[in-house]
């Protein structure tokens, strides 16, 4: 038992978090005389080790998860939910939300096509709150973090936000708030052509770039606000926002990180700088969620298929369960860590 777990413990430091890397990073600066004690060198370090680890982590996940959302086109999916009904619809779309892309803008596109073609409106919108806030990736990256233990009741209670929330707007009847153009619109059932294995690894290598070239800006800002707190401020100043001395830090987290842009990629160094410094885990998480989940591009977005109704009232569930989500990590972690 004790080799199994010396086996699992290398996996996560070494693989996962890479701490190789981020010991040669500190003996490579330290040879050309930078000093990774100082504010600057530790700064440095931390950006320089996380958006390596970041970029081989993120083109690794994309491409192995691309692979997979080849098998997963939008007719396929469609048809494989069309074939549940119920609470079974709702868990079913948003378990397929976890391989689909990475940010709530390129969700949309997908929950309109759905809604277009007749699929109930509570099923499109668990789909539409997990695609963004739970994915394969997350699960790796926040391992990569917090350990698999973490991520994995992070998944759970992310699938279970969005087959709540789907289920609450399919109860409450909101068909009607749906603008006429995606209700009407024209919809076709097209074979998907296909596919060999040579076809799933280009097209998951395209992804991989494609995607890459997107995010990589994002990553590049996120690493950097995560170097700034780091580093530079205090950890009383963290701790008396985000700490346990704060109950409304859970709160605060997601306003800061409700209109942000980013996504998974993006929000992992700031979380890793945040944990550092002694904020809370589930305050950590909460910010997380909010950034991926809702951003301003997303909600106009949205606002263009749905009702300013229908568009509150996504808005308000997903704020409530994420905020119901950080307090209680922030209880777990009160009672075991």
């Amino acid at each position: 038992m004790e080799a199994l777990k010396e086996v699992w413990l290398f996996f996560q430091n070494e693989i996962l978090a890479m701490s190789w890397l981020n010991n040669l990073i500190n003996f490579l600066l330290t040879k050309t005389g930078i000093d990774t004690s100082s504010k600057f060198g530790g700064s440095l370090q931390f950006f320089i080790y996380d958006v390596i680890k970041i970029t081989i982590l993120l083109l690794f996940l994309i491409f192995m998860i691309s692979y997979i959302q080849s098998y997963f086109p939008p007719e396929r999916s469609k048809k494989i939910l069309g074939r549940f009904k119920g609470i079974w619809a709702n868990i079913i779309s948003a378990l397929l939300g976890t391989v689909t892309p990475f940010c709530s803008c390129s969700s949309i596109p997908l929950f309109m096509g759905f809604t277009s073609s007749g699929l109930p409106l509570g099923v499109t919108f668990s789909f539409l709150i997990s695609s963004p806030m739970v994915d394969l990736a997350s699960l790796i990256l926040l391992a990569s973090i917090f350990g698999f233990k973490i991520a994995i009741v992070y998944v759970i209670i992310g699938l279970a936000v969005a087959v709540i929330g789907g289920t609450i707007i399919e109860k409450l009847g909101m068909e009607k708030y749906v603008e006429d153009f995606i209700l009407n619109a024209p919809h076709f059932d097209v074979d998907m052509p296909s596919l060999t294995k040579i076809d799933r690894l280009n097209y998951a290598k395209e992804q991989a770039l494609s995607t890459f070239k997107k995010v990589f800006p994002y990553i590049l800002i996120g690493v950097g606000i995560g170097a700034v707190i780091h580093n530079w401020i205090p950890e009383d100043i963290i701790q008396s926002l985000l700490g346990t001395n704060n109950p409304f830090g859970v709160i605060i987290a997601v306003i800061v990180g409700t209109p942000m842009y980013a996504d998974i990629f993006g929000t992992i160094p700031v979380a890793e700088a945040l944990l550092y410094k002694g904020a809370q885990l589930g305050t950590i998480l909460a910010f997380m969620m909010s950034v991926t989940t809702l951003s301003l591009p997303s909600i106009i977005m949205l606002r263009k298929a749905v009702k300013p109704k229908l568009l509150v009232l996504f808005i308000s569930i997903c704020v409530v369960g994420i905020i119901i989500v950080g307090y209680i990590f922030n209880f777990l972690q009160f009672l075991f860590i």
